[in-house]
Order: structure tokens, then C-alpha cells, then sequence
């Protein structure tokens, strides 16, 4: 299923649904930092997805980073809670969706580099390349705020 964000966009479509997603950063003992590459709109961004029923929000970013990278992580804190309602996404099934996620920092454990049905690709970034791929404003926020290594969480 395809996907458009957009961010603070007056023709934005208007949102009709709203669900709970979680994302995680996760670095390498080197300082690279865990990015795929989305199948769904061809950005790279960090792992994540929607919450499922039955499980908690940290078991819920355990399964989209194995699922997405193949990587065994374990959570370790909270870097932010973002619901921008000016952050619209847009999928091709008619559902367009108000922004509601929360980003976990987190550890590898275990697992190896693969791709998935939603990540065309895998890599470790080097922070000083990651301005060079295509990122979407609302995941460079969370970057920007996970590199930050800010004590308080960030909320909006």
C-alpha cells in the first residue's frame, strides 16, 4: 500500500482516522543508526509501525524492528511523543491518518541485516551521511531529538 505525509500542507487531505504507531532509534556500538529504506513511499526512516492489539507499546516496536530489519532489540527509554495534526498520511486505501506516534530509543540484542515486504533496504547510517538520503521532516525531528540524548522526553 503506497503512502504520502504531509506536513504543514494547506491542500493536505483532510485526516479520518487516527491510530497508534511507535518508531525506534537504535545505534550501533560505531554511533550508526538503524534506517530502512520504506517500500511503501521510498523514504528512508527509522523502524516502526502500528501498535496491534494485544500488545503492549514496547512489544509493539520489538516486532516492527525484527519484522522491518530483522534485528533483536530491547527497549531503553523514550525519546518522544509526537501527534502533529498538521502531519497528514495519506494512503491509497482512503484512509488518511493524523500523525500519533511514539519513538523509543532502543538497543540491538541480536539478529542480522535483512529487508522485509516494507523495507526495500537496510542499512547502519553513519550520522555524518544521513543528510544525504531522503527523509521525511517528521523523522529528522525524531533524529534530531534522539541525537540530542535529552533526558525529558519530547511531546506535542
Amino acid at each position: 500500500m503506497a503512502r504520502v505525509d504531509y506536513l504543514n500542507d494547506p491542500n493536505a487531505p483532510k485526516a479520518n482516522s487516527i491510530a497508534v504507531a511507535v518508531s525506534a532509534f537504535i545505534q550501533d556500538d560505531e554511533g550508526r543508526i538503524l534506517m530502512i529504506r520504506r517500500t511503501d513511499n521510498d523514504l528512508y526512516s527509522i523502524p516502526g509501525g502500528q501498535l496491534e492489539l494485544g500488545e503492549t507499546l514496547s512489544q509493539a516496536a520489538l516486532r516492527e524492528v525484527r519484522e522491518e530489519t530483522g534485528i533483536e532489540c530491547e527497549v531503553t527509554g523514550v525519546i518522544g511523543l509526537y501527534s502533529n495534526p498538521n502531519h497528514i498520511i495519506a494512503y491509497d486505501d482512503g484512509e488518511v491518518r493524523q500523525e500519533f506516534s511514539i519513538c523509543f530509543r532502543a538497543k540491538a540484542i541480536g539478529g542480522s541485516l535483512r529487508v522485509s515486504n516494507e523495507s526495500k533496504e537496510v542499512i547502519w547510517v553513519a550520522k555524518e551521511v544521513m543528510s544525504e538520503l531522503n527523509v521525511h521532516a517528521s523523522i529528522r525531528l525524531r533524529l534530531q531529538h534522539a541525537l540530542s540524548r535529552s533526558v525529558k522526553p519530547f511531546f506535542s
